[in-house]
């Protein structure tokens, strides 16, 4: 989900679905591409929409880039080359025809020019990075193999991904020639990572099996292999929690499995449960909030679930 505006934005996701809205997403209306016929249009599954100042992209899987121009009106499919190394995970709009992308491998890509070219911005894979690594002789270091999920970027630019088999997760920030990998420092698998407030400088979120859900302190030394955490204080009862967000300094929202979501009011130190989704079968995976739209708030979950943020006074 991603706004243009406090009122215009889309939604995205599995089997072709693409929806607009132009009330703040009070309602939402289905919209098609025109370059894709319906039956090659619900075989994508698109994963993520990005808009800045009415020019915006859809990424899509099997691999699909489509840019707009005209805030959604025409959209043009865009070509990308078969030698990329992994598969596109994420997009960003950043400007007129500019755009920042990321595959699975940890390629992060810039354009400026609508996507015609692409101008690497890391110098080495992941892969290539753990290779290096896990051929180094170093002791320990064959901890750091497999391929990686989840990649997230903080509003400067900087990168964080998790190792598939959840043991380690990368940093990556703009001038750096390749990917840092950190120890978890946990026994448990890592399910997911983000930023605090969206913004490296400011700590990570990290969330374990069990339902643990562990925050660092700001301030981090990216180049150190382990990092500070600190477990927060959240009963869910051993369900997951899938996703984590600060809506200001001090409330912090965390969203899971069955449908629970826990609220914090002191920078994510103490949660308690709330039950806006109590009622709800299915699992939340995805909350966001627009700190440039007046701080609104979007819960997304499976089965077409969108929640909206009211506060407390409704």
């Amino acid at each position: 989900i991603d706004f243009d505006s406090p009122t215009h934005g889309y939604i995205v996701g599995a089997r072709g679905s693409f929806a607009e809205t132009n009330d703040g997403g009070n309602t939402w209306e289905p919209r098609s591409f025109s370059n894709l016929d319906a039956e090659e249009e619900i075989t994508y599954r698109f994963q993520v929409v990005s808009f800045k100042d009415g020019e915006g992209w859809v990424l899509g899987k099997p691999t699909l880039l489509l840019h707009t121009k005209d805030a959604g009106k025409s959209w043009e499919r865009i070509p990308l080359s078969p030698k990329l190394p992994g598969e596109p995970t994420s997009i960003l709009a950043t400007g007129s025809n500019s755009a920042e992308m990321i595959t699975s491998s940890g390629a992060v890509y810039t354009t400026t020019n609508a996507g015609r070219n692409w101008k690497a911005q890391v110098k080495e894979t992941i892969d290539a990075t753990l290779n290096r690594i896990s051929s180094s002789g170093v002791s320990g270091a064959s901890y750091f193999t497999g391929s990686i999920v989840n990649e997230q970027r903080d509003d400067s630019g900087s990168y964080l991904a998790v190792s598939s088999r959840g043991n380690f997760f990368l940093t990556w920030e703009p001038g750096q020639d390749f990917w840092i990998p950190h120890n978890r420092g946990t026994p448990r698998r890592i399910q997911n990572m983000g930023f605090v407030r969206g913004d490296i400088k400011n700590g990570l979120w990290m969330t374990l099996n069990g339902g643990k859900l562990l925050v660092s302190g700001a301030g981090v030394d990216l180049n150190s292999e382990e990092f500070p955490f600190q477990e927060a204080n959240i009963k869910t009862g051993g369900y997951g929690i899938t996703d984590v967000a600060w809506r200001d300094d001090n409330e912090v929202w965390a969203v899971g499995g069955s449908n629970t979501m826990y609220v914090s009011k002191d920078n994510g130190k103490n949660f308690v449960f709330d039950k806006s989704a109590n009622d709800i079968p299915g699992n939340l995976y995805n909350v966001k909030f627009f700190r440039e739209f007046g701080n609104m708030g979007w819960a997304l979950g499976s089965s077409g679930l969108l929640l909206k943020y009211v506060g407390e006074n409704a």
